[in-house]
């Protein structure tokens, strides 16, 4: 027979974590299975490319609770059994184990799983697709003085962990296409700017595609298509996610880029939520429709997915924010920050200390504090006036 809960949650990340507390503030009784393929219990991820290898934090210090906050929330666990079908006609999850479980409502916050490349050698076992903390352990147990590195990726975890490698005494280099850094976001100036950065503490940067990775005795070299070979130690892949969408696409759920989910984050079967990167939603104040892969969206969607299961009807209308740091140029964005879109820098020190407006019909969708703070909650309030912005206004706004 299935064992039965109120509620079950399947993804062990942020999101799922998250979606504890919203449950418990509606219902202080109902019965709580949290499912998730790791061993571990839910941490934050953005500490894997940032604060732990800088020292600011330890790993037992990056988890989202610690193990009384589940003991006194009467949390059941099914971790490191990943959940292989749900049955949303008969409310029931199977795992890979062939367990069964009934649910009353269902979260499905199973968040993304990292690009793969498809070239020969990318799936030798070394090659590390960096997204867990398993990741995280494996490459920080590899470095040390005289290691090197090769970064696939030049968006936000391939410059991240470049940035965090060399600050650990590793010799990088990264390989990507074109000429400057997190391109999809950064205008063309400050993207530039950036990646001159990184070659001026020493990071080697190959503006090409690789081709092949190929094992050279204990080290590997990745091969460019313009013929480049790069042997290193480590070999670190970070070109971004897909979202894990499988299990609702098998179940009839409706998925196009994610799980389609309505401003109260159900999906197209009413019992049925999902949260954080998985989740396409509708970004009331932009809008349109579409999924955010950060961990501030994960963070309060998950909540709000909770309180939805059980009896709330609160619409998603929080626009969330992302943060990075690399060297030292920390920055803060909220809103669509599409370098796409028309770019407007309002610089106290150009590409360095500054705000960055992404407009749309001379409206602001979104907005980048570079080394400047405490304007989240102005930037926010920008977005949603909806106003149209001249020149003027825009470097007066955010002041």
């Amino acid at each position: 027979m299935p064992q039965s809960y109120d509620y079950i949650i399947v993804g062990a990340g942020l999101a799922g974590a998250s979606a504890i507390e919203g449950i418990r503030e509606v219902d202080p009784n109902g019965s709580i299975l949290l499912m998730g393929d790791e061993a571990h219990l839910p941490y934050n991820r953005p500490p894997l490319s940032k604060d732990l290898w800088l020292g600011k934090e330890q790993v037992d210090g990056i988890f989202a609770h610690d193990e009384q906050f589940y003991t006194d929330n009467r949390v059941d666990f099914r971790l490191g059994a990943r959940a292989e079908e749900i049955d949303p006609g008969v409310s029931l999850v199977i795992d890979e184990e062939k367990e069964t479980f009934n649910f009353g409502k269902l979260l499905l916050a199973t968040g993304g799983s990292p690009r793969t490349l498809d070239i020969p050698g990318g799936d030798f076992e070394a090659i590390c697709y960096y997204r867990t903390l398993d990741d995280y352990n494996q490459v920080k147990a590899m470095t040390g003085s005289g290691k090197s590195a090769t970064v696939i990726g030049g968006g936000f975890i391939g410059s991240e962990i470049a940035a965090a490698l060399n600050q650990n005494g590793v010799d990088v280099t990264m390989i990507f296409p074109g000429q400057g850094l997190c391109r999809r976001v950064f205008p063309e100036s400050l993207s530039l700017a950036v990646a001159a950065m990184f070659a001026e503490k020493g990071i080697r940067i190959v503006t090409d595609t690789p081709a092949a990775f190929e094992r050279d005795g204990d080290k590997y070299a990745t091969v460019t298509k313009g013929g480049a070979r790069v042997e290193a130690d480590i070999v670190i892949v970070g070109v971004g996610i897909l979202p894990d969408v499988e299990l609702a696409a098998e179940a009839g759920l409706r998925v196009d880029n994610g799980i389609v989910v309505n401003e109260r984050l159900q999906t197209s079967h009413p019992g049925i939520y999902a949260a954080g990167d998985n989740a396409n939603f509708p970004f009331a104040a932009l809008g349109k429709q579409t999924r955010v892969e950060h961990w501030d969206n994960a963070r309060k969607q998950g909540k709000l997915a909770g309180k939805n299961m059980a009896g709330g009807e609160e619409a998603y209308t929080y626009i969330p924010y992302f943060f990075s740091d690399l060297f030292d140029l920390g920055y803060e964005a909220v809103g669509d920050v599409d370098s796409s879109l028309e770019t407007f820098p309002v610089w106290q020190d150009e590409n360095r200390t500054g705000i960055v407006y992404y407009l749309r019909d001379r409206k602001v969708r979104g907005a980048m504090m570079c080394n400047v703070w405490k304007k989240l909650k102005a930037a926010r309030e920008l977005i949603q006036s909806d106003a149209i912005m001249s020149d003027d206004d825009l470097r007066a706004a955010l002041a």
